[in-house]
C-alpha cells in the first residue's frame, strides 16, 4: 500500500512538473509575439535599426526582397502590420509614393526630414524630368543613404526613437549605435583613401542612384537614364551615354540587379566595354540576403567595383 502511495505522489509531482515546464514556454512564447513591431520601409534604415536594436523588436522590413522601391505599393497583410507597429521608420524624399496619403495611428517617421538632401544640378533635372514624370520627389535625389554623412544621422535619429519607445534598454541602444557609427567611420575613411587618386573621373550606370556617392568622394557621375530604373529610354539618350563613353574612357558601365540591363549591356557590347552591378541599397537580392549581407558588406563591395572603373591606385 505504501509502495502505491508513493507511485501515486510521484506522478502528481511528475504532473506538475510538467505544468510548469507547459506555462513557462507559454509565457516566452507570449513575450516573444509582444514585442513591438517597429517596421522599416528600405534595407539600409533596416540594417541600422537590426543593428541597433539587437533582439529587442520584432523588425520588418517593408520591402520585399528584389523588389525595387521606387515602384512598391504594400499589401493589405503589410499595411496591417504597419497599423499594429508602434514606431514606422520610411525614407522619404519621394522614394515611397505610397507614404502620401497614410495615415496611421501610431508613431510615423520620415527619414528625409532629419538628414541633408542633395537637389539636383540642372543637368541631372533634364534626365530625370524626361523620364520620371510620375515622381514625388521632384528635385531632391531621394538615395540619401549613401552618403555615410546621412547614415551617421540617421543612425543617431533611429536610436533615440527605440530609447523613446523602450527606455529600459537605453544602454544596449547607446552602445549599439557607438558600434555602428564606429563601422560608418571606418567605411568613410577607405572610400577617402581608395577613391583619392584615380585615373579616370567618370562613371556610368544605368539610373540615377549613385550621386550621393560620387558628389562625397569627388567623381562624376553619368546615368542612362533619372531615378526611376525601369523607365523607357529615349534613343537620344542612348546617344549622349555612347559619347560619354568614348570622352571620358570610361572601361566599365554599371546595372543594378532590380532594373532592366538589356540597353546597358548592348550599348556595353557595342562600345566594347565591361558591365557590371552596382548596389544602391535601397532593398538586397535574394542572394545578398542568403550571404547575410549587411550595408557595411555592400558598400565594401561597391567600393572594389568603383576604384577598379576609376583604375584607383
Amino acid at each position: 500500500m505504501k509502495d502505491y502511495r508513493n507511485i501515486i505522489f510521484a506522478l502528481v509531482v511528475a504532473v506538475f512538473v510538467l505544468q510548469m515546464l507547459v506555462m513557462r514556454g507559454d509565457a516566452k512564447s507570449e513575450e516573444k509575439v509582444l514585442k513591438p513591431i517597429v517596421v522599416l520601409s528600405t534595407f539600409s534604415l533596416y540594417d541600422i535599426a537590426k543593428h541597433i536594436a539587437a533582439d529587442s523588436f520584432d523588425l520588418v522590413m517593408l520591402l520585399p526582397v528584389g523588389v525595387d522601391a521606387h515602384s512598391y505599393e504594400p499589401t493589405p497583410k503589410m499595411m496591417e502590420k504597419l497599423n499594429k507597429s508602434p514606431l514606422v521608420i520610411y525614407s522619404g524624399a519621394g522614394l515611397e509614393s505610397w507614404t502620401k496619403n497614410l495615415e496611421l495611428k501610431n508613431r510615423v517617421v520620415d527619414m528625409s526630414k532629419y538628414i541633408q538632401l542633395r537637389e539636383l544640378e540642372s543637368n541631372e533635372y533634364h534626365i530625370h524630368e524626361h523620364h520620371d514624370k510620375q515622381c514625388t520627389h521632384e528635385k531632391i535625389d531621394p538615395h540619401y543613404w549613401l552618403n555615410i554623412d546621412n547614415m551617421r544621422r540617421a543612425t543617431d535619429i533611429i536610436t533615440q526613437e527605440f530609447i523613446d519607445l523602450e527606455y529600459s534598454s537605453k544602454e544596449k541602444f547607446l552602445k549599439n549605435r557607438d558600434s555602428y557609427l564606429a563601422m560608418l567611420n571606418r567605411l568613410d575613411k577607405i572610400y577617402k583613401e581608395e577613391l583619392s587618386s584615380c585615373y579616370l573621373d567618370t562613371m556610368i550606370v544605368n539610373h540615377n542612384a549613385f550621386s550621393y556617392l560620387s558628389h562625397k568622394y569627388g567623381f562624376n557621375l553619368k546615368s542612362l537614364s533619372g531615378f526611376s530604373p525601369n523607365k523607357k529610354v529615349a534613343p537620344k539618350d542612348i546617344i549622349r551615354i555612347s559619347n560619354e563613353i568614348k570622352m571620358h574612357k570610361v572601361s566599365t558601365v554599371f546595372y543594378e540587379d532590380f532594373a532592366s540591363n538589356e540597353t546597358i549591356k548592348s550599348l556595353a557590347q557595342e562600345a566594347k566595354v565591361e558591365v557590371d552591378t552596382l548596389q544602391p541599397l535601397a532593398n538586397i537580392t535574394k542572394e545578398d540576403l542568403e550571404k547575410n549581407y549587411t550595408y557595411e558588406d555592400i558598400m565594401e563591395n561597391n567600393l572594389i567595383k568603383i576604384s577598379k572603373a576609376l583604375i584607383c591606385k
